[in-house]
């Protein structure tokens, strides 16, 4: 080769270097191969296609000297250069009778073409295509120089490739995290935050753009801790090297943060280091989980223990304490204190099974989140009637009964809607005092009927009415604390209701007392005898 077409060839290869390096566009890259490459073996078309791996496919990525138009048509003739049975992507003779009618599709006057495959790590990227007017040898300088130029495509498109690659899973990682129902933060070695998502926004009170580059100690403000911090943490040697020999051991810590608008929540936070190649602490990845609603219902369960023990304790030592009276052998008693004392013994007998029953029925739900119903005719102004004439018994509150004469028979589970009326009684007797009123009424129409209870008790806070139907939730009141229950009565009324394709619904007024509803089908429930 001439000196000067060395010189040429060489600026040639220093402009396309540069042009990877300055990391333009793939395709601007592609354009300049072709130009140098078509100007040094003096072509006069030149053609650059690469291969898609996925469909197994060339399309042409650059061209000179071709008309657009004729480029889907060109497209088609590149599918044939594919041969399945060749790894390399195709044979020399194959290659070559696919050139000769790819010149005629261009140009009949083109008399010749040199190819050149592009390559990196041995993978067929594309092909590199120039096509002449003339026919000459093609000689061991043509083929050095379009090789040449043909690794520098080769390389461009391996790099253009290995990006995207790269970038496709940067955005999978940016998708992840940002729509990650958990927060998710990224420390820098010194604490200082890198990365954080909008989860962690919504937890913390900050927004993610305020907190780049700020000390984790300004954003994350332990109001109480159960265990040490990360702080304290690296100060004894975690996420050191020599510390877990090369393991990546996490850190959890647990607590309630105080958010930057003073609101406190309950947060669990694991955090894991993540090193570089030399083993240097590159970053800390944390995982954060709001555990408010996780705190408070471990504290209702534990609430609800206690009441349980407390509420089987009360009836037993009643029932045994008159029980033992009774028996005493060194006292008679008259018909009228044996009455009484059975009475009382009789009493308590059915709050304890009242409180079992609805212990059990708790349980099954929780287990199998299903309540059976078995099915009849039911009468619900007669088992409220029947509820009231019970209770009376064991309160001194005035109840009024408040149902048409007409009100229908329905299909429904009797025992379970008894259990339904007698927890909305007992929950009006325990929020109201001795002297009020309770009032169980109901209306109905051609489709339902509803049944309400009243009381003129201390009434509900409207931000609690949406919880009292919540297993385990008690309303938090100073006037109502002295009520004795285990939060399971109203969760219980709500599930049989829903079983039976009804609605639970309450209206209240602090100072005023309550209103609890249920409506439910007249009809069987679709899944009657089985389950809800």
């Amino acid at each position: 080769m001439r000196p000067d077409l060395r010189t040429q060839q060489r600026d040639f290869l220093l402009e396309i270097t540069r042009a990877i390096t300055a990391q333009l566009d793939l395709g601007e890259v592609l354009r300049r191969v072709l130009h140098a490459s078509v100007v040094m073996l003096a072509g006069r078309i030149g053609i650059i296609a690469l291969r898609d791996e996925h469909e197994n496919r060339f399309d042409l990525r650059a061209y000179t000297g071709i008309n657009e138009a004729l480029v889907p048509e060109l497209n088609e003739k590149l599918q044939e250069l594919m041969n399945p049975e060749d790894e390399g992507g195709f044979s020399r003779e194959y290659l070559n009778a696919k050139l000769r009618e790819m010149a005629e599709t261009i140009d009949s006057r083109l008399a010749q073409s040199v190819a050149m495959p592009l390559v990196f790590a041995r993978r067929p990227l594309g092909l590199l295509i120039v096509f002449r007017s003339y026919h000459t040898e093609i000689t061991p300088e043509d083929v050095s120089t379009l090789q040449s130029f043909a690794d520098q495509a080769a390389i461009a498109v391996h790099n253009a490739q290995l990006y995207g690659r790269l970038n496709q899973e940067h955005q999978r990682l940016e998708a992840i995290l940002s729509n990650s129902g958990d927060g998710v933060f990224i420390l820098n070695p010194d604490l200082t935050f890198r990365q954080a998502n909008l989860a962690f926004e919504r937890m913390a009170g900050w927004r993610k753009d305020e907190i780049i580059n700020k000390p984790k100690a300004e954003v994350i403000r332990w109001q109480r801790l159960d265990n040490l911090d990360l702080e304290s943490t690296l100060a004894t040697g975690w996420a050191r090297p020599e510390s877990d020999n090369g393991r990546f051991e996490s850190l959890y810590v647990e607590g309630d943060l105080r958010r930057r608008d003073g609101v406190t929540v309950s947060l669990g936070i694991t955090y894991a280091p993540l090193r570089a190649e030399d083993g240097r602490l590159a970053s800390i990845i944390a995982n954060v989980r709001d555990i408010t609603n996780f705190r408070k219902a471990q504290e209702m369960q534990s609430v609800f223990i206690a009441t349980v023990h407390h509420e089987l304790r009360t009836p037993i030592a009643i029932i045994k304490g008159y029980a033992s009276t009774l028996r005493r052998d060194d006292a008679e008693w008259d018909d009228s204190v044996v009455r009484e004392k059975l009475a009382i013994i009789e009493d308590e007998a059915d709050r304890l099974t009242h409180l079992v029953e609805d212990l059990l029925t708790a349980s099954k739900i929780q287990a199998s989140q299903e309540v059976r119903l078995k099915v009849t005719e039911t009468d619900l102004a007669a088992l409220a009637a029947r509820s009231v004439a019970r209770l009376q018994g064991q309160s001194a509150h005035q109840f009024v009964l408040s149902f048409p004469p007409d009100f229908p028979v329905i299909q429904g589970d009797e025992e379970r809607l008894r259990q339904v009326i007698d927890n909305l009684l007992t929950n009006a007797i325990k929020y109201s005092g001795a002297d009020q009123t309770i009032t169980i009424g109901g209306r109905y129409n051609v489709n339902n009927v509803t049944i309400f209870v009243r009381d003129e008790g201390h009434g509900i806070a409207q931000d609690e009415l949406d919880k009292v139907f919540e297993r385990f939730y008690r309303v938090d009141d100073r006037l109502t604390r002295h009520a004795k229950g285990t939060g399971l009565g109203l969760y219980l009324v709500k599930a049989i209701v829903e079983a039976h394709g009804g609605q639970t619904s309450v209206k209240s007024q602090l100072g005023k007392g309550s209103t609890f509803y249920f409506t439910i089908p007249r009809a069987s429930p679709r899944q009657s005898e089985s389950r809800a």
